[in-house]
């Protein structure tokens, strides 16, 4: 019995030990995709924020085709690989790297092909305008780039190798977009450079993230008797289709209030293709909050795979209870700043976007509740995926409706309560799934602290911002909440070591 309790607590502190590196590198890569920012403020700057829109518009509607394209043959052939080296066959993980890469390289391009010919036939009737349904016809163009990133990123951490992400995604996208951004431009493409742009910059990053996934197999046997095409590939599928069905319910659930402002401009108050373009960069800067979930998702997906091939549901629980409460911990610093400094923010791409500073107010409470519960869905996906399918589709028909009322009869500001709403019914579905299904009591009781750290210090910035006007009242407020809420986490990350019991190694390391 104590060898056993020996065992269990070495695997929990190597599996936190895991996390740790694998938080530290993820959060690096994005920390460095940020670069892609650049693209962005030179779109706006040089373009305009129409352009914006419609490039803005044509990515949203081309992330939720991806979809299709990858069936989510990413998040599959993650967990299959986690699995196998879990078992130690690593000739098995060779052959399910080649064969998904096989897969989804053709699966994009016949959905590419089969999408672009529907938009042309049928973009008029969703109300959208030529330009906006020849700039969707190129933009689809970079779905192989995405789809190979996509396979590519994921067997990387299926294997747990966090840092490649660092390369395609930080460096290779961001920069070479960039780079065929000004080229385009100064080649005359002015009308569909940032497509053409996101086209070479996505094919730059699936290559690199291919490369660097291909250099842990180098060693790796071949498999003893060959592995299976149509079986493993049978079973890869089987695998991801009620998640591929979730994934992309969550990803329309995301991109809706983008698409559907689009097809009200002109018949919502207020909607133009220029607020389009402004809201759509209120989006890409409140999906920042995002990124903190992928610090950690990456690496507790396929950790928390292995623990369930162990059977380990106690450890299991407990890193999902530690890891949300420190991405809560970071995830409130960050929603004050886009509040108390939205304008200032914003401001950075054009005076005529400053007017969507209480737009991202929203969307940062949105995007930051949508981090914080998207552990719940992983915890749910390698281990009961279609119950996650059933979360998803409630809440993307509430989705739907709510946008319909919201836009039309709210315009911009509709959109954006518009994506709160659903990412808040979300949270309640994953909790109460983990709560009555995993029956796991109180998944979340580690978030009291970080709540009310925040509450403390949100008073006395929100008094600064109200007496100081201008930047340097938005610089103060920050200021002022970052220091009573870094105070409080001192005073509570030293309470926890005094109190952290003997052998509580696990909870400490995270």
């Amino acid at each position: 019995m104590k060898n056993a309790g020996v065992l269990t607590q070495s695997l929990a502190d190597d599996s936190a030990r895991q996390m740790k590196r694998g938080a530290f590198f993820n959060a690096t890569a994005v920390i460095a995709s940020n670069f892609r920012s650049i693209f962005t403020f030179l779109v706006a700057w040089l373009l305009g924020p129409a352009v914006l829109g419609t490039y803005m518009v044509a990515w949203a509607t081309t992330d939720i085709v991806s979809r299709v394209g990858v069936l989510a043959l990413d998040t599959a052939v993650m967990t299959f690989i986690a699995r196998s080296e879990a078992v130690g066959d690593h000739a098995r993980s060779r052959s399910l790297f080649h064969i998904t890469v096989a897969m989804v390289l053709l699966q994009c391009a016949i959905v590419a092909a089969v999408a672009i010919v529907l938009i042309r036939w049928t973009g008029a009737w969703f109300g959208l305008d030529l330009q906006m349904i020849a700039a969707l016809s190129v933009m689809l163009i970079a779905l192989p780039g995405v789809a190979l990133y996509r396979i590519g990123t994921a067997v990387s951490r299926g294997m747990k190798v966090m840092q490649h992400d660092i390369f395609s995604r930080g460096l290779a996208d961001s920069f070479v977009t960039t780079a065929a951004f000004l080229a385009a431009l100064g080649l005359g493409f002015k009308m569909f450079a940032p497509e053409i742009a996101l086209i070479v910059g996505s094919a730059a990053s699936g290559i690199v993230a291919f490369l660097l996934a291909s250099t842990l197999f180098r060693s790796a046997p071949r498999a003893h008797p060959p592995v299976s095409f149509s079986l493993e590939a049978r079973r890869l599928l089987a695998f991801a289709a009620p998640i591929s069905a979730y994934e992309l319910v969550n990803t329309a659930i995301a991109r809706a209030d983008v698409i559907m402002l689009a097809c009200f401009i002109g018949r919502a108050p207020g909607v133009t293709l220029a607020m389009v373009g402004v809201y759509g960069t209120v989006v890409e800067v409140g999906s920042g909050l995002r990124k903190v979930n992928q610090a950690f998702n990456p690496i507790f997906g396929p950790i928390v795979a292995g623990m369930t091939v162990h059977g380990e549901q106690a450890q299991a629980a407990i890193a999902f209870s530690r890891v949300t409460q420190w991405m809560l911990w970071i995830l409130l610093p960050l929603v004050a700043v886009m509040a108390f400094a939205g304008d200032f923010i914003l401001g950075l791409y054009g005076p005529i976007f400053r007017q969507g500073s209480t737009w991202l107010t929203i969307v940062a409470i949105a995007c930051a509740t949508n981090a914080f519960v998207g552990l719940a869905e992983t915890v749910i996906m390698v281990q009961r995926p279609r119950l996650n399918l059933i979360n998803s589709a409630v809440t993307c028909v509430i989705a739907f409706f709510a946008n319909v009322w919201l836009i039309k009869n709210f315009g911009v500001t509709g959109a954006a309560f518009g994506i709160l709403l659903p990412y808040v019914v979300l949270g309640i579905l994953r909790y109460r799934t983990l709560r009555i299904v995993f029956r796991w009591r109180n998944p979340w009781t580690n978030v009291g602290w970080p709540l009310l750290a925040g509450l403390l210090a949100a008073g006395p910035a929100f008094i600064c911002r109200m007496l100081i006007s201008g930047v340097t009242g938005q610089l103060i407020a920050c200021s002022v909440f970052g220091v009573i809420y870094f105070v409080i986490w001192l005073r509570r990350r030293g309470d926890e070591s005094m109190h952290a019991p003997a052998g509580g190694a696990f909870l400490n390391e995270l």
